[in-house]
């Protein structure tokens, strides 16, 4: 039995430039050319990352105006407090994804190289709502992140076999 663990996509009424100017509006906060360029850079793309790797991108975005290093500690944290982003603390390590528009999903997560990897799976959904429903809790939503080591860091890992193996 195969099950495709692709991960399907959502319909949003607003965009994430859109929905971050109404948080920022019903907080009192001004949608700043900073926080255009952020959000901007921010949603370019899909991939996780951290606040680190976020400065870098936005240093190589000159011709789109600087942002500030506190303007992105604290948009980051604007952005996961709007519910745009979601925040995974990963080996003391920050790292941020798209939340707004994007479906629930679960994670793998390699403790040798940091990579991530998204999935889906409708059987773990099955298996969460039936423990839920055995002990009567009402599910607001769930973060499964199973860590190991990707296929790649496992192939570096192995080794050749050598003549003192026979010994």
């Amino acid at each position: 039995m195969s099950e495709d663990f692709s991960l399907g996509s959502v319909q949003v009424a607003l965009t994430p430039q859109q929905r971050f100017e109404e948080y920022l509006q019903l907080h009192g906060k001004r949608f700043t050319q900073q926080r255009r360029v952020l959000i901007d850079v921010v949603f370019s793309q899909h991939e996780h990352f951290d606040a680190e790797e976020l400065l870098a991108t936005l240093a190589q975005t000159a011709g789109q105006g600087k942002v500030s290093r506190p303007t992105v500690y604290r948009g980051l944290s604007e952005l996961v407090e709007a519910g745009l982003l979601k925040k995974m603390v990963l080996d003391g390590r920050a790292v941020y994804e798209h939340d707004y528009g994007y479906p629930q999903h679960d994670h793998l997560y390699c403790e040798s190289c940091t990579q991530l990897i998204e999935f889906h799976s409708e059987a773990f959904e099955q298996i969460r709502d039936a423990v839920a429903a055995e002990h009567n809790f009402r599910i607001t939503g769930h973060r499964l992140i199973i860590s190991g080591a990707c296929s790649d860091c496992c192939k570096k890992r192995r080794r050749k076999k050598s003549p003192l193996d026979l010994v």
